[in-house]
Parts: structure tokens; sequence; C-alpha cells
């Protein structure tokens, strides 16, 4: 049995759809268009992938605390109520 991890694929699935842009004085600017608002930046490209990460987990995390409606990414809409299963069928 695969167990899917609905955030993390999300999380994968917007990443993939980074845009990054190396700036005049040599640091990376990383955005992701879908997320309004998640844009990061960095002295390396490297450094620029892990802010926009770390940017978008928070962005994700307060927009849900909040009730703000988040881009459906693939086929993953996290605008969903949860819905959950019996433990009799686990």
């Amino acid at each position: 049995m695969t167990v899917r991890f609905i955030l993390s694929e999300y999380v994968e699935q917007a990443l993939a759809q980074a845009v990054y842009d190396k700036l005049d004085d040599g640091t990376y600017a990383g955005r992701i268009p879908v997320c309004k608002g998640v844009l990061s930046f960095g002295t390396t490209l490297r450094e620029c992938e892990d802010e926009l990460h770390a940017t978008l987990e928070d962005w994700i995390f307060v927009g849900i605390k909040l009730g703000h409606p988040l881009p459906v990414i693939g086929e993953l809409d996290l605008n969903k109520e949860p819905s959950r299963e019996s433990v009799d069928a686990l």
C-alpha cells in the first residue's frame, strides 16, 4: 500500500512551477506564479531554492489557518474539507 501525503505532493508540484532569475548583482530571485506572493531571494541558486521552499510551506500553513483559498495545483485541492475514514477501514 502506498501512503500519499497530499501536502508534500502539493509542495513538490508547486515547486516544479518555480521560476528563477539571476539578478544584476549576481544574486537570485525565485517565485511561483500560481502562488501569489511566494517569492524568495538568495546569494546562490540553491539558497534561493531553499528559501522558496520554506516560504511556500509557511504560505500554505498561514493560508489554511486563515481560511484563504489556495490555488489548485495539478489535481490537488487543499481547499476541500478533509474526509475521514473509519478506524475499521484501517
